[in-house]
């Protein structure tokens, strides 16, 4: 069983990449962030006429969260139960006896913002429903666009990044009160080599220049720790035309 998420920067731009994508990639979940379109907009027949399921959680222009699935779609949430949030930005759902929860991680501008100060406390909310999940659910995965870059091994250049938003130490501090509950960051049990990134800025050709940061992830428990195979980022993505800025991450399970 393979699962992927991918921040496509807009759904409607990117559809057909994402169809394309899930076609040549034999992918069976794929989990979408910043769809920036709201429910009554989200491409429902696109998906389900190749005969995918599909559940959303959309805002217009802003954030949005899906799932895409070839398997059947169960006990789906939108939001989180203790956090009443405005923005649209988790889902939730199990699909063949895995409970996965899609996140698009609040940015948080910069240190001095007010958006900042709402990350963290969006993120110590998340722990807390993650906790909650990780109690209930025998198969946990928690994935997304997290805009966090855990180590400065997920940083082409750390001494230009340091103490910038996306790698302060507040938001690692967030990070690893999360992994600390029982997770790990499945990138990691098989990749330990750096300059491995899953976004690249659009201006000063960063792609082409190998200027990246790894911020997409995917975060398993214990038990799929145990039958987790291989976790890959693919870069092919990203060198389309009006590609989003973000590319998959995939991790195949023996499930």
């Amino acid at each position: 069983m393979q699962i992927a998420t991918w921040n496509v920067n807009s759904l409607k731009v990117r559809l057909p990449q994402v169809i394309e994508w899930m076609q040549k990639s034999n992918c069976d979940v794929l989990a979408l962030q910043e769809l920036k379109l709201d429910n009554a907009n989200f491409p429902i027949e696109a998906f389900t006429s190749l005969g995918y399921h599909c559940v959303f959680n959309g805002q217009k222009t802003y954030n949005g969260v899906a799932i895409i699935s070839k398997l059947p779609i169960h006990d789906v949430y939108m939001d989180m139960p203790s956090f009443d949030d405005p923005q649209k930005r988790v889902i939730t759902a199990t699909i063949n006896g895995v409970r996965i929860m899609c996140v698009y991680v609040v940015n948080g501008e910069s240190t001095t913002s007010d958006k900042f100060i709402y990350k963290l406390s969006w993120l110590e909310n998340l722990t807390n429903y993650v906790e909650e999940s990780l109690n209930k659910h025998e198969y946990f995965m928690i994935l997304g666009d997290f805009n966090i870059a855990p180590q400065d091994i997920d940083l082409y250049d750390p001494i230009e990044w340091q103490g910038k938003v996306l790698c302060t130490d507040e938001e690692r501090s967030a990070w690893g009160k999360m992994i600390n509950l029982g997770l790990s960051d499945s990138f990691r049990l098989f990749h330990v080599e750096p300059k491995n990134y899953s976004w690249w800025d659009y201006r000063n050709f960063a792609f082409r220049r190998k200027l990246g940061l790894r911020i997409d992830h995917i975060l398993i428990n214990d038990n799929l720790k145990s039958i987790a195979t291989q976790c890959e980022i693919d870069i092919e993505p990203r060198k389309n035309e009006r590609p989003s800025d973000h590319t998959p991450v995939i991790i195949t399970l023996n499930v």
